[in-house]
């Protein structure tokens, strides 16, 4: 179980560093505006985050 915990930890990782390595530019003004948002819109973003991923880890299984 921790080591399927530490490969999903790691291809998230993977995943995040995507976007600065390939368009930092685009990156850095999606930051920002991310940085600009009221907390409960930031809320919302993670939450469908989270729910997209659940699905997409349901489905895949």
């Amino acid at each position: 179980m921790w080591q399927e915990l530490a490969v999903a930890f790691s291809l998230v990782l993977v995943l995040e560093g995507l976007a600065p390595f390939i368009c930092p530019e685009r990156w850095r003004l999606w930051v920002y505006r991310l940085a600009d948002m009221e907390s409960k819109q930031v809320r919302w973003v993670g939450l469908l985050s989270m729910i997209s991923g659940l699905v997409l880890l349901t489905w895949l299984r």
